[in-house]
């Protein structure tokens, strides 16, 4: 399989796409939920709009796993030797940290000034990951 990406013409940018199409959902899940807990859409129940929005966030998180450790093992070395990407990876690892806080809280049922700066942290991180997986392909 791996070669087949690496040689075919498609394949890489197929998979690109579907990294692109990942970052969307996730991206897009977690601001109409975090945009919630920050008081926007009061009238919106949060439980509601948690399940309607946290799903596609973690299929969106999925997709963007398998598909960026299958584009990870195509260039391995020149990828770990790049800052952006080690950057990414940590900031990855940051936001994963922040939603297991977020959750041990008390998930939705967290409120107040903490669960608001971890929504903040969450956006920040994850438009840093944004940031830096464009970078990649400049450092």
């Amino acid at each position: 399989m791996l070669a087949g990406l690496v040689s075919h013409p498609w394949a890489y940018p197929a998979l690109e796409v579907v990294h692109i199409v990942g970052i969307a959902l996730l991206f897009g899940g977690l601001l109409v939920f975090e945009l919630r807990v920050l008081g926007l859409g009061r009238e919106l129940p949060q439980g509601q709009l948690a399940r309607l929005t946290l799903l596609p966030a973690l299929v969106g998180f999925g997709l963007c796993a398998a598909t960026g450790l299958t584009m990870f093992s195509t260039q391995p070395g020149e990828l770990l030797a790049n800052s952006a990407f080690r950057i990414k990876l940590f900031l990855i690892c940051l936001a994963g940290a922040n939603a297991v806080w977020f959750h041990v809280r008390g998930g939705l049922a967290a409120t107040g000034a903490t669960a608001k700066a971890q929504c903040l942290l969450s956006l920040g991180f994850w438009l840093a990951v944004i940031i830096c997986g464009r970078w990649i392909a400049y450092i």
